[in-house]
This record gives C-alpha cells, sequence and structure tokens, in this order.
C-alpha cells in the first residue's frame, strides 16, 4: 500500500437532517465549551469517516482544539488525525502535518503517563506513514526508559508497528529489545518486548529463553504463553535445542493458569512422539476439563484429547478412569462428548471398571435432586448398551441392572432399556432364561405401551421352556386384569348403578319422561338440543368408571391403545403355538388356547364398546381376528406356525446384521477416508521427514483456510449461470447482476450501461428487500458519462431460510435535470445454497416431527414409473438425505414411504415425509409432507419439490 492510499474505515450512520455546514462546525470550534467540541469534533469524524472529509477545518482544529488540555479532547483529537486526509492531490504530505507531528512530540514528553501512552498508542494507528513517524523515532526510544509501566509497554508495541512496516527506521530494533528485557522488570512489558524481539531477531528470543530457562515456571502467564509460541515457530526449523524446550513445556503443564496449561499440552504433542510425553499431555487436558467452569471451554478440550486419543490409540487407554470424572460436569454436552471419548477407549482390560462407574452414575440418577436425570439416564443407558454388545463378558452383569429401569417415567429411557434386552437374548443365547424370568416378573412395573410392546415381543419369542409359558401367561393374566374386559367394566357400572345394556333398559328408558335441564347444547349443524338429567348421570358414572384404578396393560387397552393389544395377541399365539410343540398335555394345552383365544376377543369387544375412549382401528382387529383363526386352527396349517414361530425371529436376526454391517461400512470409510492429490504434488516421504506425534500447528496456514485462501475458486461458466438481468435491452440504463452467496451473505455486483448518448448525473441503484434480508449499506451516488460502464457492489445480510426476492429501482437526473427512473427485474434468491443434507436417527426424527407445529403437503403427480428414482429427483431438488435405511427401499413393491431431513446453515431443521404408489397407468402419485420449525423453509422447500415436479428431469441445483 502506498502512502497516498486512503485507509478503509467502517460507515457510520449519519443523520442527513442535522448536518451543520462548515462555517457553523468552524464557529463552534472557535467559541465553544469543551463539550461543544468534542459533540462537534465526533461530527466532523463521523461526516470524513462516511467521505466528506472537510479539508476547510484542519487548520481551525489545529488553532482552537489542539491546545485543549482536555484528555477526551486529546483521545478525539487521536482519531481525527487517524482519519483525516494527510496527503495532498499529487501524493505528497500536507505542510499542515508538520504542525501535526510537532504536537504529537509534545504529548510523547508530555509528563502525564496517560497522555503519553495514549498518544504512543495513536502511533500504532498510523504506522505507515513513514514521513509523520520518522521525527518521533528518538521520543519513542525515550519513552522505554519512563518510570511508568503503562508508557514502556505502549512504547514497545508503537515501536513495533514501526518496525513492522519501516524496518529501516530501527535499524538496531534487536540489540534495543534484547537490552530493554535484560532490564525490565514490569511482566507485561516484558511480554511486549519478547513478541518484538522474536519478530526482529529469532536468534536473541531463544538466546533469552535459554538465559531465564530455570525462572520459566514462575513467569506471568502472557510471557509463558508469548515462550510457547517462539518454541513451537522455532521447533518448525530443526532445532538443536528440541530437549531443553520439552523438559521447559514439562514444567509449564503445571503452570497455574489454564490457558498456559492447554497451549503446553498442545504444543508438547508437536514436539515428541514419546508415550510418556503424551500421556502427560492428555492428563493435563483431562485436568483441565475436570477443574475448568466454562463449557465451551471443556468442549474445545475434549475435541482436542478426541484427537490424541485417534492419533495414538491405546497409549491414553490407561487414563480412561480419570476421563470418567469429566461426567460430573451438569452440561449434557460435555457428558455426552466425554462418553463417546470413554466408549471409543475402553478396552478389555478395563470394561469392568468402565461399566462398574457406569452403573454408580446410573444407581445417581435415581436420586431426586440429580440435574438433568432423564436425559442423562438414557444416555448413561445408551452407552452400556453399546459396550455390552462390544464385550459379552460385561452383558451378564448390566442386563438386569438395567432391567430395574423399564418401569422408569421417562419413556425414552425405558425404551433404549428394551432395545437393549431385545439384542442381548438375541446375540447371547445362554442370557436368554434368566432374561425372560426378569422380564416376566417386572411386567406389573411397567407404565408404558412402547415399552409393553417390546417385552411382550421378546416373551413371545424367547420363552421356551413349559413353566416358563406358564408363568408368562400368569403375569400377563395379572397385568390383563379380570376376563372378559367388557363384562367385568360393565358389572362395575352395573354396581354403580349405572344402566345396563339389555333391551329392557333401553325400553325403559325410552318410556321414561326426559327432565330437560336449563342448559342448552349446540349440536355439530347448529341446532339446540337439550340434554336429560338422566343421560348427565349415567355419563358421569361411566367416567367413574373409566377413571377408577386398573391394572397398567388394562389401563391402556381401555385408553385406546389397541396396537399393544394386537401385539400381545401375536405374543399370546406364539407362546400357546409353542407350548402345544413341547407338552403331550392336550388339556393343559387346550386350556391355555381357550383362554388366550378368550383375552383376544375380548380385546376386541371392549374395543367396540362405550368403555373405551377410542374405537378399535381396523388393522388392529384385523390383526387379533388372524391370530384367533390362528389358534382356531392349531394343527391344520403348518405355514403359518413357522410365521409365527421362526420367521419373525429370522426377521430381527437380519435386521441386526445389517445395522452391524452398516456400522463397520461406517467405520471402515471414516478410517480409510480418500485424499485426492494432484499429479504436480509433491512427494513427502514419510521416513525422510522428522518423526512427530503430532500435525505442527501452523497459524499462518491456519488465518489462510479461515480466510478461504484455500478454496477452488469457481470457473467463468458456473459464474456465468448466477448472472441475472435487471433491466431490457432497450432501456435507456442496462444493468445486470452477479449474484453470489457468501456465507450468511449475498453479494451482488451490478454492471451498469448508459445507453444513451447523455450524461447520466446523481445515478442512484435503490434496493429493496422481501423476507429475512437486509441490505447492509445503500450505494452511493454516480455519474454515469455517455455510453459509461459503472460497477456497483451491494452486500445483503440473510438471517434465515425463506425464499428472499431482491428488487428496486435505478434513478438519474438527465438533460435539463429532469429526473428518471428504470424499474428492474426482481431477484429471487434460491434457498437451496442455504439447506445442507443432514442426518439424524429415527427417535430424534419422531421427536421433531411431533414437536414442529408447520407443515407444508405438495400433492404428487408424476409421469415418472418408479418410485425410487422419484425419491432421488425430490432429493437431489431439495438438497435433503434419506433416513430410510437401503434395504427397507430394495425389492419391488408399487408403494413407497420414505422420510427425509435436511439442516440450514441457520440451525433449522427440515424433515419430510414422502408417501408414493404406482397407478395402474404407470404415474406417480402420493403426496410430500414437510415440516419445520418456521414457516418459511417449509412452504419454500414445499415451492421447490413442486417446481421439480413440473419437469421430469431433476433440478440442478
Amino acid at each position: 500500500m502506498s502512502s497516498s492510499d486512503p485507509s478503509c474505515y467502517t460507515v457510520v450512520f449519519e443523520s442527513s437532517a442535522e448536518v451543520p455546514s462548515p462555517s457553523e462546525l468552524r464557529s463552534a470550534l472557535e467559541k465553544g465549551s469543551d463539550e461543544l467540541k468534542i459533540d462537534t469534533l465526533r461530527k466532523i469524524i463521523v461526516s470524513t469517516i462516511n467521505g466528506n472529509a472537510l479539508p476547510t477545518l484542519m487548520m481551525p482544529i489545529m488553532q482552537f482544539v489542539m491546545p485543549s488540555r482536555n484528555k477526551q479532547l486529546k483521545k478525539l483529537l487521536h482519531f481525527y488525525w487517524e482519519v483525516c486526509p494527510k496527503y495532498d492531490d499529487n501524493g505528497k504530505l500536507k505542510q499542515e502535518m508538520i504542525l501535526v507531528v510537532n504536537a504529537i512530540r509534545n504529548d510523547l514528553q508530555h509528563p502525564n503517563e496517560y497522555i503519553r501512552g495514549a498518544s504512543l498508542r495513536f502511533l500504532q494507528k498510523i504506522a505507515k506513514d513513514a514521513e509523520l513517524l520518522e521525527p518521533l523515532i528518538p521520543t519513542c526510544r525515550a519513552c522505554l526508559e519512563h518510570r511508568h509501566s503503562y508508557v514502556r509497554k505502549n512504547a514497545v508495541f508503537a515501536l513495533y508497528s514501526i518496525y513492522r512496516e519501516f524496518e529501516n527506521l530501527i535499524p538496531d530494533a534487536a540489540e534495543l529489545m534484547y537490552t530493554f528485557l535484560i532490564a525490565e522488570s514490569d511482566s507485561s512489558c516484558k511480554r511486549n518486548a519478547f513478541v518484538f524481539l522474536a519478530h526482529c531477531a529469532m536468534p536473541k528470543a531463544v538466546e533469552y529463553i535459554l538465559s531465564i530457562y530455570d525462572t520459566i515456571g514462575t513467569l506471568d502467564e502472557a510471557l509463558q504463553m508469548s515462550i510457547i509460541e517462539i518454541i513451537r515457530l522455532d521447533c518448525k526449523n530443526d532445532s538443536a535445542h528440541r530437549p531443553r524446550y520439552i523438559r521447559c513445556i514439562f514444567e509449564l503443564l503445571n503452570a497455574s493458569s489454564h490457558a498456559v496449561k492447554y497451549e503446553a499440552a498442545t504444543t508438547l504433542t508437536t514436539l515428541t512422539q514419546n508415550p510418556a510425553a503424551v500421556k502427560a499431555a492428555a492428563s493435563c487436558l483431562i485436568n483441565l476439563v475436570i477443574k475448568e467452569s466454562d463449557n465451551n471451554v471443556k468442549l474445545i478440550v475434549l475435541d482436542r484429547l478426541e484427537n490424541l486419543r485417534t492419533k495414538h490409540g491405546h497409549v491414553l487407554d490407561g487414563l480412561i478412569m480419570d476421563v470418567l470424572q469429566v461426567l460430573s460436569s451438569a452440561d449434557m454436552e460435555v457428558r455426552r462428548k466425554a462418553i463417546g471419548i470413554v466408549l471409543s477407549m475402553t478396552s478389555s482390560r478395563n470394561v469392568e471398571e468402565v461399566v462398574l462407574f457406569l452403573k454408580k452414575q446410573l444407581q445417581k440418577t435415581q436420586e431426586a435432586d440429580f440435574e438433568k436425570a432423564p436425559e442423562y439416564r438414557q444416555l448413561l443407558i445408551q452407552s452400556i448398551h453399546v459396550t455390552a454388545i462390544k464385550f459379552s463378558e460385561v452383558a451378564a452383569s448390566v442386563v438386569h441392572a438395567l432391567m430395574d429401569f423399564l418401569g422408569d417415567s421417562n419413556n425414552p429411557s425405558a425404551l433404549d432399556v428394551v432395545a437393549f434386552v431385545r439384542e442381548v437374548v438375541e446375540k447371547f443365547p445362554h442370557l436368554r432364561a434368566a432374561i425372560c424370568e426378569k422380564l416376566i416378573s417386572t411386567l406389573s412395573e411397567i407404565k408404558s405401551g412402547k415399552v409393553f410392546r417390546g417385552v411382550l415381543w421378546i416373551l413371545g419369542e424367547y420363552v421356551e421352556s413349559q413353566p416358563d409359558i406358564l408363568a408368562s401367561m400368569r403375569q400377563i393374566r395379572k397385568v390383563l386384569g379380570e376376563i372378559p374386559i367388557l363384562a367385568s367394566e360393565q358389572r362395575l357400572l352395573d354396581e354403580a348403578g349405572g344402566d345396563g345394556e339389555t333391551e329392557e333398559d333401553k325400553e325403559k328408558e325410552k318410556e321414561k319422561p326426559k327432565e330437560p335441564s336449563s342448559r342448552p347444547k349446540v349440536l355439530a349443524d347448529g341446532t339446540y338440543a337439550t340434554e336429560t338429567a338422566y343421560t348427565s348421570a349415567s355419563t358421569a358414572r361411566l367416567e367413574a368408571v373409566k377413571a377408577a384404578a386398573k391394572p397398567p396393560l388394562r389401563t391402556l387397552i381401555l385408553g385406546g391403545d389397541f396396537f399393544t393389544g394386537a401385539v400381545l395377541a401375536a405374543a399370546l399365539t406364539k407362546l400357546v403355538l409353542r407350548f402345544d410343540e413341547k407338552t403331550t398335555d392336550k388339556v393343559a394345552s387346550n386350556s391355555l388356547r381357550a383362554e388366550s383365544m378368550l383375552i383376544m376377543t375380548s380385546i376386541i369387544r371392549v374395543g367396540q364398546s362405550k368403555f373405551v375412549n377410542v374405537q378399535i382401528d381396523e388393522d388392529s382387529n384385523e390383526r387379533i381376528m388372524n391370530c384367533i383363526q390362528t389358534l382356531s386352527e392349531l394343527k391344520s396349517e403348518p405355514a403359518v406356525h413357522e410365521v409365527f414361530l421362526q420367521d419373525t425371529k429370522t426377521a430381527f436376526s437380519k435386521m441386526l446384521g445389517a445395522q452391524e454391517k452398516r456400522a463397520a461400512e461406517k467405520k471402515e470409510a471414516e478410517t480409510t477416508k480418500a485424499v485426492a492429490v494432484q499429479v504436480d504434488d509433491l512427494l513427502s516421504f514419510r521416513q525422510f521427514s522428522k518423526k512427530t506425534a503430532d500435525e505442527a500447528i501452523d497459524y499462518d496456514e491456519d488465518v489462510g483456510r479461515a480466510t478461504g485462501a484455500g478454496e477452488v475458486q469457481e470457473d467463468f461458466m458456473s459464474n456465468l449461470s448466477r448472472i441475472s438481468q435487471l433491466t431490457g435491452f432497450s432501456d435507456p440504463i442496462y444493468a445486470e447482476a452477479y449474484v453470489k452467496m457468501h456465507g450468511f451473505d449475498i453479494l451482488l455486483d451490478v454492471l451498469l450501461v448508459n445507453q444513451t448518448p447523455n450524461t447520466m448525473q446523481n445515478l442512484c441503484l435503490d434496493f429493496a428487500t422481501l423476507g429475512d434480508l437486509k441490505i447492509v449499506e445503500r450505494p452511493a451516488v454516480y455519474t454515469l458519462a455517455p455510453h459509461g460502464f459503472q460497477s456497483i457492489k451491494a452486500t445483503i445480510k440473510v438471517s434465515s431460510t425463506e425464499t428472499g426476492v431482491i428488487f428496486g429501482s435505478i434513478l438519474w437526473e438527465g438533460p435539463n435535470m429532469s429526473e428518471a427512473c428504470v424499474i428492474l427485474n426482481d431477484v429471487h434468491i434460491d434457498i437451496m445454497d442455504y439447506i445442507k443434507p443432514a442426518y439424524c436417527n429415527e427417535a430424534q426424527f419422531r421427536s421433531m416431527w411431533t414437536e414442529f407445529e408447520w407443515e407444508n403437503r405438495v400433492n404428487v403427480n408424476n409421469p415418472m414409473s418408479d418410485p425410487r428414482e422419484y425419491l432421488k429427483h425430490v432429493m437431489k431438488a431439495t438438497n435433503m438425505s434419506c433416513l430410510t435405511p437401503e434395504g427397507a427401499l430394495s425389492g419391488e413393491c408399487d408403494f413407497l414411504s420414505a422420510n427425509m431431513y435436511a439442516r440450514s446453515l441457520f440451525g433449522e431443521d427440515a424433515l419430510a415425509n414422502l408417501s408414493v404408489e404406482r397407478t395402474e397407468a404407470g404415474t406417480i402419485t402420493g403426496h410430500v409432507r414437510i415440516r419445520s420449525k418456521t414457516q418459511g423453509i417449509a412452504l419454500s422447500l414445499g415451492d421447490r419439490i413442486t417446481m421439480a415436479q413440473k419437469d421430469n428431469k431433476p433440478l440442478t441445483v
């Protein structure tokens, strides 16, 4: 950057209604009080930043503001000297700036240390102006010897800023700083000087580190951090001092500052791959997580610990019990990440200790005052599940402990236990008898319908001995209550004085005179009906019977959960079929069969009565009737027996195998990631390179990545596809815009072409937005020559995933000051740039589907013939990922249902369910339901699918 180039500053809002004239500002500077001068100078600074420099006011400011002793005025004056134009049109320093330099020199020699320090800080802001700085160098150097540390530390950084731009102005910087460091006692001054010394002469900085080697552990935190950084930089080259550095870093692992500990641990892993050093660094990181109070810091350190574990394998396994102490944190994200690290460190040597600790934590979650107990309990159950399946030797010890939580009021925890038990009984046959016995005894404690369904399925599949089958039936009768259900409920109603369902009672009811109540009741068609006191009383008694205490399974069935009733019927059928195969006692077999059929018919009858909240659905009714038919034809249909007793178990076994295969493929894909290498890349021979345990941290590379320096540049053709035409070719001014998405911003690069032979003055491009878009800055006013070009850039901030529209106009003054205007075409912002495919498990999907209130239903009518092709078509058009497993979508079928999920850059979740079928004509019909927390993303995705349906080919995104 040349000295004449103006600096770039932030635009500050300036009210156009209250802009005083230069003469008014001059008068205020000349005659006003200090408060008025402060206000006036602030207005001048804002005006200068916004492009109106007011050069005529420079001399009045020197005359009337510079002599003031007011500290706030002096600070504002520094801001003004920073932003004001210091060079004339020829790029030479203005003559007036000589007076400014003289004033700054006086401030640098001021007896007040605050004014000296503030002036030295100001010099850092104008460090690019060599002509201004050169006369001030001797005064700056003299400030290094000032009695006050505030002045000295700012003098060091002022000289550092000057040296970075113009090394020739301070040729002896290294010797100057080294001498200053040796004599200095203040820690902040020493830190600043050390950073300066490392920049100008690395060997001198290394020499200083070695001279204070024995006292590094007692130094100030900031200086220790700087020393660690210099050690890291020096070791990027093959330093001869590496062994001493490693010992030094080892000492800093015990520093009192958490920041120093973290940097020391991180640096130590870059210097050596020695297992003892890696273990010491990991131990230090674990202590940091336990002692640090900030949850964000805990998560960052845990990420670092996970990276260490990935690179060093089993070196850290001995620290697993220390990592478990992190679970004492109250934050669920910290606990979840710590559990993930523990599970990856678990081996056959330490699995028993880990499981014992997790079981103790599980017991603690039952305490009343335990924080976030339900979520934590679910996390622990899932972790024990994974561990027990991976290490079969601990499965027996944990499965009984977990089954105590089947009656947990927190439904997700109990469901996780059921999933765990179901997998254990399939994978470990020797545990089946003990697990089934425990399940039978805990049936009475279960409260949830989903848990009942899981337990009943396990009992139906895996209870095999005759005594266990009979024990299961006894326990099922106990949780179901008196059979038949309808007759017992009717008896309770009769005992309460209610009406029976006999014909005589109905006739009496018809003959009985109706007593009209004083309250009119409005029917569905809008007419009035009168409710009788007799009807009201009987309804109250019926409600009282419904509300009476009942066994848990009976309560669920009367509450309308007939899916659980259908699962019970299937479980009873399996138990009866298996009992019949194993026994020779036909009387006992027939008795069991009759009782099971009575329970099933009882469920159907009560489902059609007034005692249930919801009538039985057709699917459950048909399923139960099939079970009744199977039991009635006990010996005649062996194929049905095979379906009940073998096929369901085989299907579950295949499902577990598919899950294991998917997990193995995922793990293999993560461990063997393909790295694209260009043909002209340099070859790196690992055997010839320096072996380090970790990649050295290169902050320059990090900054390059963060600023996008390493990003692949878009090609010319993709840029052309983003150009939108804003005006027509016959308009006086032609405009087109290149629309580029950059993070949360939309960058508009507008090209204007004057198609007339006249000059367009005061040309203004005015934009407005619709949706969650906000214009960051208003474009300036331009003058466009005849047939001239002008490029204008505008930035628009996006705050949510909603289809936005940018519209506007171009205003200008033509010949004879006549105003003219052209309305621009609308620019529609595509939300697909902000939506990325994402993944979640089935439980999370169902939870979000229930929670989200906005739904958009899009009807499907497409000439495609393959439902799977249409699913891919929708996924490509909406950037959504399919959550339904590939196995569930395979095979030939005319019907397809799939769940899809995506997530926006703003953290918004978008869910979709596709349900389509192939018609006889070969087309596809059905619907796509989209749900989200906000209305915008649901409507936008629906519009996207509608647009994609207009053509057979998927839209290009």
